[in-house]
Formats: structure tokens, sequence, C-alpha cells
């Protein structure tokens, strides 16, 4: 029996029928049928046989009554109070005109007999109780996103084919492999708490000697080789889900699959075909070129909608105005713990491109920035997140229309489990601005009283002045540049966005966006006058003068018209500037996971074992 307090999947299998209403109008037994099966009556009573009259066969139906037609209708016209919602299953829709037709069959415990299979999904349900034995013809049993942690194999029925525990809390297989159901085909226990290398061994023949289909799908399995020796003992597998482990981010994960199970026909929902079977023949042989660490290549292109900054400053007039500079920057998130080699580039770079594949980047180009300030100040950097994240900053780069960062980083990752954490929860990219001012130093005393006394060298004893050739002194004002003080940058984030990054746990090599952080909104600085205002107040303070000479008149009018011509074109630059419509800031963004191709188009003889290990 169940646990008190625990839903069991005895009392969801039980409150759902409730809710089917399989005794209530229209189904079950009650006035409206009850003639038709009455002890005393003929059981064929209200039943149109073959060749029977249906007006006649109406006429049969005692008043107060309806027939079976007329019952079945109310179930199936979706505007009828007693029809199912339209997303329940063809099996409940099928249980309730069995209970208008033969009732009798859905009665206590002859309803068990006709279930062969059952659907539990969403229910609370988190014990697998020995009640479900009571289902003796049960072949497939669905249980997904419930909260069970473990299923004690003896309370399922030995008739089992199909057991699916999707989304649950499974995290130790060792109750339900005590006494497995020995007919079971197809396993699933997609997105539960299993990891490596305790639960590796539950997954051989011993156990599921006629497993077909096996689906292990996000859950925690890091030891590629391990599993592979324990899933190449399942002779009949033949559709097996890794997809979302964190040994799937292996970049040899697929071909060693591909040649350590020869038997298998898809691998995570992509088929097998025999050019990839050739493609990594003999990798399974060197399990020693197998290494259990991920790459990733992170990208960033051209910045876009950036305010020109020159035009949100006001220059001030003098030698004590500050020089002021402007950088600008992206900064993203990558897992914490990621290890970077300065040769894994060139590695990886040489491997792919033996399988004729290239690598991706942004600007087509195949330069490194490793010292990126990531790498310079790492404690500064550093911002705890949630899933361990560290931050990294591309160089900074001067204003312009389109900035074009041209970063192409790549991360080497060996703990597995925790990249997997940080690829679900994705990344956040920034745009950061950064400012400095630098401020003129002046003369030093003492460098000015030596200048004093060089320039005492070119007068005579009797106070006459020798004059200092010219040439010399352009050298003496050569050999003095203006020095600067800069203050620490000051930085600004102008937008920052999350960056889904959940496909690449899949079978998704890419992710490529453009982050899009809206119009960046700034105060406007204070603008001079315009020419036309200029021009309006000039010719208000001539109307307020007296008149002049013909000659200035005519001298007046001929500016005037000039003036008009200004302001003609300025009120067409404005209007022409009107036009412009502000550009969001955007960034070009791309994370790829380096991973061995499906199936090279034109691949040379040699194996791709042969490739790799000419590499390492």
């Amino acid at each position: 029996m169940a646990a008190p307090g625990r839903c069991s999947v005895s009392a969801a299998f039980w409150e759902h029928l409730r809710r089917l209403g399989l005794q209530d109008f229209p189904c079950g037994l009650g006035s409206w049928n009850k003639s038709r099966f009455n002890a005393h009556r003929s059981p064929r009573r209200g039943r149109p046989g073959p060749g029977a009259d249906p007006a006649g066969q109406e006429e049969t139906v005692p008043l107060g009554e309806e027939s079976p037609e007329a019952l079945i209708e109310l179930l199936r016209d979706r505007h009828s109070p007693w029809a199912l919602p339209p997303d329940c299953s063809p099996q409940d829709r099928h249980l309730r005109e069995m209970a208008v037709l033969a009732p009798e069959l859905v009665r206590g415990s002859n309803v068990f007999q006709l279930f062969r299979s059952l659907r539990i999904v969403d229910k609370g349900v988190e014990e697998v109780d020995e009640g479900l034995l009571q289902l003796h013809q049960l072949e497939e049993l669905i249980l997904s996103t419930n909260k069970i942690s473990g299923i004690n194999s003896a309370n399922l029925p030995r008739t089992l084919k199909v057991l699916e525990l999707c989304c649950n809390a499974v995290a130790d297989l060792q109750d339900l492999c005590a006494h497995p159901p020995p007919e079971l085909q197809h396993l699933g226990l997609g997105y539960n708490r299993l990891c490596s290398p305790s639960q590796d061994k539950y997954l051989t023949a011993a156990f599921w000697p006629n497993l077909v289909s096996l689906d292990l799908s996000f859950n925690n399995f890091t030891d590629l080789v391990e599993l592979v020796s324990q899933l190449s003992s399942l002779q009949k597998l033949r559709i097996l889900v890794l997809q979302g482990n964190p040994l799937a981010l292996i970049p040899t994960y697929r071909g060693f699959l591909v040649d350590s199970l020869p038997k298998l026909s898809i691998l995570d929902d992509i088929h097998i075909g025999p050019d990839e079977r050739h493609q990594f023949h003999g990798l399974a042989r060197q399990p020693e070129l197998i290494r259990n660490e991920a790459r990733v290549v992170v990208s960033i292109g051209e910045i876009k909608g950036v305010p020109d900054p020159s035009a949100q400053q006001q220059l001030e007039v003098g030698s004590e105005a500050p020089v002021i500079t402007y950088s600008y920057c992206v900064m993203y998130e990558f897992a914490e713990g990621e290890e970077i080699e300065d040769s894994s580039i060139t590695e990886v770079t040489k491997i792919h491109e033996s399988l004729g594949v290239a690598t991706l980047d942004v600007d087509g180009s195949a330069q490194d920035t490793g010292e990126t300030r990531g790498q310079q100040e790492p404690a500064a950097m550093e911002e705890p997140k949630a899933h361990s994240a560290k931050v990294f900053v591309t160089p900074g780069k001067p204003w312009a229309d389109t900035i074009d960062c041209s970063y192409r980083k790549e991360h080497t990752a060996r703990d597995l489990v925790g990249l997997k954490s940080y690829l679900a929860a994705g990344t956040i990219v920034s745009v950061v601005e950064e400012k400095v001012l630098s401020w003129p130093i002046d003369a030093v005393p003492e460098e000015n009283a030596v200048t004093k006394g060089k320039a005492g060298r070119g007068q005579k004893k009797d106070g006459a002045k020798v004059p200092v050739p010219r040439d010399k002194q352009k050298k003496k004002k050569k050999e003095k540049p203006c020095e600067f003080r800069s203050d620490p940058p000051i930085q600004r984030t102008l937008g920052t966005q999350q960056v889904t990054l959940e496909t690449l746990l899949a079978t998704e090599n890419l992710v490529a966006t453009v982050c899009d952080f809206g119009i960046l909104v700034t105060e406007q600085p204070l603008q001079p006058p315009s020419l036309e205002e200029k021009d309006r107040k000039k010719r208000k303070d001539k109307s307020k003068k007296p008149k002049a000479e013909k000659g200035n008149q005519a001298s007046r009018k001929t500016t005037a018209s000039g003036k008009g011509k200004i302001k003609n074109k300025d009120s067409a630059e404005l209007e022409e500037g009107q036009e412009l419509q502000p550009v969001p800031l955007t960034v070009q963004f791309q994370m790829q996971l380096l991973r061995w191709p499906l199936a090279a188009g034109s691949q040379s003889q040699e194996s791709v074992a042969t490739t790799v290990a000419k590499t390492q």
C-alpha cells in the first residue's frame, strides 16, 4: 500500500476514473437505459441488429429512456455538457463509450481488464504502489512529469513492455533493477538525476535483455567510455538518446558511440547512415583519444547603434580642459572552471581542417584575442553567479558607426557538469562604454629653473643679448611634448541581454544571434543658437535702428539675401536630419560547440581515429 500522505499511482488512477464519470449519465446504468440491461428481458433489446429498421427500433425504447445512439451523441458532440475536453486521450473517450454500450464491463474490478495502456501525467504521483499489479493486461505505463524518486520493480506488472518516467526525480536505479519486467522494450529515464559512475552498471542486458529503445537524455552521465562499455551488452538496442548529458559535450561523443554500437540505428533522434559509420570506423578501438573535455568558441562581431559621444559633450576652451577618450567593449559570461590553453586553438583547427570542416568566425579570421581583460585581471572580472560563471571582456574599440570587435576566443572546459548547467541557464551579454579623462601636467618648478639657467647662457656679461638661432628654438619646443595624467576609467553599461544556449545541449552546434538592446535614450546637450535664430535676431535689431542711406540699404539687401540662402540651407539640413531613424544598439554574438562532423562530404581514406592520433 502507498505510504500515508504520498500520492500513489493507484490513487491517481481511481481519481481519474471518477472524473470520467463512468457510472453517471449518460454512461453506466440508470433510469435512462435500465430496460436494456434488465435481467428479465433480452440483452439485445434496444440494440439495433443487422437489417433492423432504425425507426422501428426507436419505438422499442421505453418512455423516459434514451437509445445507445443518442447517448453516444451526447458524449461526442463538443457542445454537449457531457463532452470531454478536446485534449483528452482516445483511451478516455473509448472508456466512456464502452460505459454506454456495456456498462457492466467498467464496474468494480472488471475495469482493470480493459487497460493495456495507462497514462498518468503531471498528477503529483510520488510512489508506484502494489495496486498497479491489478492491471493484468498492462503493457504501457507512462508516468511523465511527476515526483517519483524511486520505483520498486516488484510493483510493476510483468506484462509491461513500455515504461516512461521522463521528468521525474529518479536518482537511483537499484530498486527498479531488483525485479525488472522481463519483456520491457522501451525505458524512458530522460530529465532525471542519474549520474556516472554509480548508475552505469544498471544499464546492461542482465537487467534489460529485450530493450530496444533507451532514453537517458538530460541526466548527468559524464564517463563516456564506461557508459558505452555497459550499453554494448544490450544486443537488441536500436534507439538511444543521450543528448543533454555532460558527456554529450565531448567532441568525439557521437563518433565514438556510432563505432562502439554497430547495431544502433538512431542516436539522439538522428538516423545513423553507412557514410557516418565508415567515417568513424576504428574510433572505438582507441578510447585513449576520448578526452573528458569540451571546446567552445565564442565570436563577437559588430556593434551598431552606439551614440556619437562627441555630440553629448561641451568641450571647454582653455589649457585646463581635459582630453576625453571613449572606448567600447562587450562582456559575456562563461562557465567557471574553464581552462585556457594557448595551443588549443591550433590543435582544433588542424583537426577540423583535416576533416574538411572550417571553424566558424564572425569576421572570417582565425585570430585569437587571448590577452583580454578577463585574463589580465581575473579577480576584478569575476562576479559570483548562480551558475558559477566568469566574465570575459573584448578589447576596447574607439567609437564608430559600426564598431567591429573581431573577437574570437576558444574555451576548453573540463568541468562538464558545470558547463551543462551554464548552457542550460544561458549567458549574459553586455555592451560597456569606458570614458577616460586625461589632464595636462604643468611644468615642474625644477625644470623651469633649469630652463631659465639655459636661457641665461645666451646673454653676455655686459647685458647684451645674443640671438638664439630659430632651428634651435624649434628643437627645444619638440623636446618638450605635452604630458597628460589620466583619471581612473569610468564604465557605463549601455545594454544587457540574456542569450539562450540550451540548444547546444541537444544536437545543435551553433547559437548565432544579434542581441538587440533597443534604442538608447540619452540626454540632449544644450545646442548653440542656429543660423536661423541668429538671422531673426539681427533683423529684429535692424528694424529698431533709423533708416540708413540707400547705398547701405542695398548693401543690407545683399547681405540679407545671402543670409536667406544660409537659412534655407540650414533648414534643408534640419529636415534631412529629421528623416533619419534612430538605430537600435545591437551586437553580433555567436557560440559554437566544437563537435566532430556527422558525415563529411569528402573524406580522405584514412580514418578519423588516425587523423586525430596524428594531431594528439
